[in-house]
């Protein structure tokens, strides 16, 4: 009871954490997304030379709150992300370590080790854990599908234009994913899924990793 208690918390606190997070980067990868998009519409380029010239032309033309333009699904993506990095992570170290029989495996640092004498502190670094290793590969895979659809509707609403009579595509979060669901199904959201996963998975994969190896750290040093 007082683990799922635990695991509880660790997922309150991660959703937590990506809200907050999202909330502060907000205004710098609204910058982004209208800098790389930029290319894509040679006839109304916005013709931001950097991220502080766009957001302060962003701040001029439309106001200090336009820098949270699709703010919405910006903190919705962060959490869900982190939802499934946690969610698929724990279940998956167990599946990897109970069921496949997976464990400790030496490292490059582990063979130097052997050889010579290193500091102690060293020590922990001499193995990494393999069923870690390949639970944070799937954690990496589920945070990339959670994700995407949210990320796909953030990134239309930011990158958004007005037209010849200053109508906006969408009036908001909701019109943008009904409309997407209308006119390309469920799948239209998971469109560049491929590339998509291969730019948050390893991201994901290293922070577990690193952590799994911090974790060991401290542990030999006694924190």
């Amino acid at each position: 009871m007082m683990g799922n208690h635990c695991h509880f918390i660790r997922r309150l606190c991660g959703l937590t954490a990506g809200a907050i997070g999202a909330s502060v980067g907000s205004p710098a990868d609204l910058a982004l997304i209208r800098m790389q998009a930029d290319a894509t519409l040679p006839a109304q380029r916005r013709n931001y030379t950097n991220a502080f010239h766009a957001l302060s032309r962003i701040v001029a033309d439309e106001g200090v709150l336009a820098l949270w333009k699709g703010a919405g699904p910006t903190v919705v993506r962060a959490m869900a992300l982190n939802m499934g990095m946690l969610a698929s992570y724990d279940q998956s170290v167990e599946f990897f370590k109970d069921s496949l029989g997976f464990g400790e495996a030496s490292t490059v640092l582990g063979e130097i080790l052997l050889a010579q004498p290193l500091p102690v502190f060293l020590f922990p670094l001499s193995s990494i854990a393999v069923h870690h290793t390949w639970a944070s590969t799937v954690s990496g895979f589920f945070a990339a599908a959670c994700s995407l659809p949210f990320d796909y509707v953030k990134t239309q609403i930011q990158k958004m234009q007005p037209d010849a009579q200053g109508k906006y595509p969408y009036t908001g979060s909701l019109d943008c994913t009904m409309k997407t669901l209308k006119a390309g199904g469920p799948f239209k959201f998971y469109t560049g899924f491929p590339v998509y996963c291969v730019r948050i998975a390893p991201h994901v994969m290293m922070t577990w990793i690193f952590l799994n190896q911090i974790q060991k750290l401290e542990k030999s040093v006694g924190l």
